[in-house]
């Protein structure tokens, strides 16, 4: 007797797909579900096609995810450097800038938008930076978790190899954490796109976040599921450009069990701080104790 095959994960993924999508369709069709709150499938995409036909929803997604990209691409700058800054050789600067990355990542940045008004006003400046806020302590940690995760031992053979503190980060460091950093980019692209709708909700008169909300005042639930849908669809093509990204440049891509461990290396770098020892100033690794000296020391072959 044959074992069973077990599924493509292409065809499980279609199948849970398919039945998500027939069930909406189904469940407000068959007055399982008040279709006043929740319309079927079918209606959400006539309303869809007509707004787009008309340009009011293409005008309203051109813009943010022109908000979306800026407030991510801020975010990239400023959080990338501070995680590998984070995971350098200077212990007082991690402790002084840790609770603030912990700070920064928990406290929601829509509670304090009416703060962030009174400085930037009510333009566009304020709406990109409430998405950066958010995203920059998931980059920076990730970040942060991918350098935590490095082996040491590939820090000792490149610097066996007389690696400078700047060759050793981009040809040593900087590859072996991009797996982490790639899950953190794709993590914070998610939240720049819900963190969007928190943004044009107050202090703004277009967008899909300001769309929805004009949509909810008039009970139109249709209008409401589509400009849903639109969101979903900017973070799924966000993710799918992101991997395609990662695919191009990361030699080794983890699975996702792999890419959850990567990430749970931040936590324990925020207290253990391994990362002391990665990239050191004078670009030596440290010497070994007592009789270990030459056993640890790696073999090194002449060229």
């Amino acid at each position: 007797m044959s074992a069973r095959r077990p599924l493509p994960r292409g065809a499980v993924r279609a199948c849970l797909a398919l039945a998500l999508l027939g069930g909406w369709e189904l469940l407000p069709t068959l007055r399982v579900v008040d279709p006043v709150f929740v319309p079927p499938l079918h209606a959400v995409l006539v309303e869809l096609s007509r707004l787009w036909r008309a340009g009011q929803l293409a005008h309203h997604t051109a813009l943010s995810a022109g908000r979306a990209l800026g407030g991510f691409a801020a975010a990239v700058a400023l959080g990338t450097p501070l995680g590998f800054l984070l995971a350098g050789p200077w212990p007082r600067l991690r402790r002084a800038l840790l609770p603030l990355l912990d700070l920064a990542a928990q406290l929601n940045p829509v509670v304090l938008f009416h703060v962030v008004m009174l400085f930037l006003g009510i333009g566009e400046a304020a709406k990109v930076f409430i998405i950066a806020w958010l995203c920059t302590a998931t980059i920076a940690t990730s970040a942060l978790a991918g350098v935590a995760a490095l082996d040491p031992q590939l820090l000792r053979i490149g610097r066996a190899f007389a690696l400078g503190p700047g060759r050793l980060f981009l040809r040593v460091v900087l590859p072996a954490a991009a797996p982490a950093l790639f899950t953190g980019l794709r993590l914070a692209a998610g939240q720049a796109c819900v963190m969007l709708v928190g943004a044009e909700m107050m202090g703004a008169s277009s967008g899909l976040g300001w769309f929805v909300v004009q949509s909810q005042e008039s009970y139109h639930a249709p209008r409401i599921f589509a400009g849903a849908v639109v969101i979903t669809a900017l973070a799924l093509l966000a993710d799918a450009v992101l991997k395609r990204v990662e695919g191009g440049l990361v030699t080794w891509t983890p699975s996702v069990d792999e890419r959850w461990a990567l990430l749970g290396h931040a936590g324990r770098a925020r207290t253990d701080a391994p990362a002391d020892r990665v990239i050191g100033a004078a670009g030596s690794a440290p010497a070994p104790r007592g009789p270990e000296r030459q056993e640890d020391a790696p073999p090194v072959r002449a060229l």
